[in-house]
């Protein structure tokens, strides 16, 4: 697989990672079996796709403990990036950006890891009540300690830009900004596909100008880029998908014109290729900062994303995709 370069230090992956919440959270609960993620991740390291990105909330704790089975085994061979900041209760979801509690979660996390060191810690999300200097600060000292290689940072969600009216990574270019006068930023996480590109008009072009890697979250859309979801179908109450303004019947049928055009460009590459594969591969033609990181829990859709890393869009591919209708949502 081709490989690319994360940040000022040029931390190598290959061109297409591994987004593991699917395996232990977020997603449709009964379809989570531990063998099957096992040998998605097996398989993922086969091909080359060696960053694996994973966070101590999902599960919580899970995740990591299930990653640390295969680490414990080809850890030279994995580039692993981890989150700290959330903490998981009941029914909310609260940051938590206190230094001692950075120091103490970093530890929790190498030990589910079963590593000595995480190649790239990403704060998930900033402290209202701390100011992210100080939580970045810490953090900044695991790397001076040797039990970090690099700090990155999670866009701020869409929901608060929303309500605001401002521009939707304004945000989270006001704390890079910040962070970057206290320890170097390597990369950026935040969401980016077909139907959801707004990170092309602020956050992208910031991390290309400063040299920082950009991994691209949800690159197939939550699933819905893949072509594989019917309309109607519904989704398990414990999946985030049943809650989404995108995922309702009329909004599945409504944006059924993105995938015809995914599957059309597919078609003119040949047999085998798919519309999630096109998907991946629109991503990776944003710039070579960028990786998408598409969430799996199976061998079978591990290796099709995999795949991606080979299919190069032709600037007819690339305006076809640019002419797609844009997604719509509940809200619209």
């Amino acid at each position: 697989m081709e490989r690319r370069t994360i940040g000022a230090a040029a931390l190598e992956v290959g061109a297409v990672g591994l987004g593991c919440m699917p395996m232990s959270w977020a997603y449709t609960g009964s379809r989570q079996r531990g063998e099957d993620s096992l040998r998605a991740v097996h398989a993922a390291l086969d091909r080359g796709t060696t960053l694996l990105d994973t966070a101590d909330m999902y599960g919580p704790f899970t995740n990591e403990l299930l990653l640390g089975r295969v680490l414990k085994e080809r850890r030279s061979e994995a580039f692993v990036s981890t989150k700290v900041g959330l903490l998981v209760g009941e029914q909310h979801i609260v940051a938590n950006g206190r230094p001692g509690y950075v120091r103490r979660a970093c530890d929790a996390s190498l030990r589910r890891l079963q590593t000595d060191v995480i190649d790239l810690y990403q704060l998930h999300r900033a402290d209202p009540e701390v100011p992210v200097e100080e939580t970045w600060g810490a953090m900044a000292e695991l790397v001076s300690a040797g039990k970090v290689r690099s700090l990155g940072m999670c866009a701020v969600g869409a929901r608060s830009a929303r309500r605001t009216g401002a521009r939707l990574h304004d945000g989270t270019i006001r704390q890079l900004e910040r962070v970057q006068q206290v320890f170097p930023v390597s990369a950026v996480e935040a969401e980016l596909s077909v139907w959801s590109a707004q990170a092309l008009d602020a956050l992208l072009p910031w991390c290309a100008a400063r040299g920082v890697g950009f991994l691209a979250a949800m690159p197939l859309g939550n699933g819905f880029l893949t072509g594989t979801l019917i309309p109607g179908e519904g989704f398990e109450p414990d999946d985030v998908r049943a809650r989404h303004p995108r995922f309702t019947a009329e909004m599945m049928a409504a944006n059924q014109p993105i995938v015809a055009g995914l599957r059309r460009i597919a078609r003119r590459h040949g047999e085998g290729v798919t519309p999630a594969q096109v998907a991946l591969a629109w991503v990776l033609a944003q710039g070579p900062h960028v990786v998408p990181v598409p969430g799996a829990k199976r061998e079978r859709w591990v290796t099709e994303n995999a795949g991606a890393a080979g299919l190069r869009l032709t600037a007819v591919d690339l305006a076809e995709v640019a002419g797609l209708p844009g997604a719509l949502g509940s809200w619209d």
